[in-house]
């Protein structure tokens, strides 16, 4: 399923399967807890991981298991740049110049850990903020955009309480996803369910540290995971 951009923000709505996506720049700490969560279950996440985060010798051994344990890993960018406006989502703040060299970097680090261009042709941008002209730009690079499948609030777990209103502990995420689940005819068919593989200290309940039991109760409910470039096909 396609937003009206033309990024890819769904897959099958008539199967019981979804994907978990994990992004990461600056913050990468909950990468241990979460591989050892995939790998108890053997499910295959997909991994989307800037420059930055590829270049930091702090996540090098993370880096290492993700490709050992078979999981996708795609491009998030190389330095996190805001593509388009908060406020006016058609307003452009990179040249196409820029955004070329900047995803070019992102795969020129990826490859470093053996993971080739053909392989990771999805890509998640940072921020998950795009408009149709990032689209497109991605597309003449050979690329598919894709994007978490809206109606969860799991994207917001990167928030801390010093945000006030924006802020959302991870009680109520877990809750709202199986209440979202439990609403909807074709529940979680099909979704792109985002997580981030650390967030800023300040936030002290880390919502990663649901993934097991999050994992438990779906597939108790007959979900089964899938790695991103395998749940279109």
């Amino acid at each position: 399923m396609y937003d009206t951009y033309g990024c890819i923000i769904r897959g099958d709505t008539t199967q019981r399967q979804l994907a978990l996506v994990f992004t990461a720049d600056e913050y990468g700490a909950g990468a241990p807890f979460i591989l050892d969560a995939l790998n108890d279950d053997q499910i295959k996440g997909s991994f989307f991981l800037t420059g930055n985060y590829l270049r930091d010798a702090g996540n090098a051994k993370a880096i290492k298991r993700m490709v050992a344990d078979g999981h996708y890993l795609g491009p998030h960018s190389d330095r996190h740049l805001l593509y388009c406006d908060w406020e006016n989502r058609d307003s452009l703040l990179v040249s196409r110049e820029v955004f070329d060299a900047d995803l070019r970097a992102n795969y020129t680090e990826m490859a470093k850990w053996g993971i080739d261009r053909s392989e990771a042709l999805f890509f998640m941008p940072p921020y998950e903020w795009y408009n149709r002209r990032i689209v497109e730009w991605t597309e003449e690079q050979g690329g598919q955009l894709v994007n978490f499948t809206p109606g969860l609030r799991t994207a917001a777990d990167y928030t801390y309480p010093e945000m006030g209103d924006r802020y959302m502990d991870s009680g109520k995420l877990y809750e709202q996803l199986l209440a979202y689940e439990a609403q909807h005819p074709s529940g979680l068919n099909g979704f792109i369910v985002l997580i981030h593989l650390g967030t800023d200290p300040r936030r002290m309940d880390k919502f990663y540290h649901r993934l097991p039991e999050l994992i438990e109760t779906l597939t108790l409910k007959g979900y089964v995971f899938k790695r991103i470039d395998k749940l279109f096909q």
